[in-house]
């Protein structure tokens, strides 16, 4: 099943797979090309590590690949004001009174430390389809929590 991603989501993962294939593995593949040349590959460090380094840039190659043939580009564009949708940047007032700025996205791109929560997550299905205002409850592994609404934008 295909998952969705933002614009952005999707240009980030593209530039690590650009990343990746363009530079760091072209690089790694001629240090161990030099390393191989040194002669005893077994007790060799530099190659050891390089070949590991390799098949781990691989394995994520791969994972990234897949995301991104897989994945359905949400855009932003012209939104309807009536609701929240996906890649919507919400402010919510906390019960205690902070602020807590969220973007819905999909579950390829959850940044929790950069204020992106996945569609998919509790909060994420309390505030989809929501009206752009008003309070909402969600229950939690803690417990019951509040949040009012305090602003929603989309990315452009």
């Amino acid at each position: 099943m295909p998952g969705f991603l933002s614009q952005d989501g999707y240009d980030r993962l593209k530039g690590e797979w650009d990343q990746l294939y363009k530079t760091e593995r072209p690089r790694l593949l001629i240090e161990i090309a030099d390393a191989a040349a040194q002669g005893d590959r077994s007790e060799n460090a530099e190659y050891i590590y390089g070949r590991k380094r390799l098949r781990e840039i691989d394995r994520r190659l791969r994972v990234l690949g897949n995301i991104l043939s897989q994945s359905q580009v949400v855009a932003g564009g012209t939104r309807r004001t009536d609701k929240i949708y996906f890649g919507a940047r919400v402010s919510l007032r906390k019960g205690d009174g902070s602020l807590l700025e969220i973007q819905l996205v999909g579950k390829d791109e959850i940044d929790p430390g950069a204020g992106r929560i996945s569609a998919d997550s509790p909060l994420g299905k309390a505030l989809m389809g929501h009206k752009p205002e008003g309070d909402i409850e969600i229950l939690t592994p803690r417990g019951t929590q509040n949040f009012t609404i305090e602003a929603v934008s989309y990315p452009d």
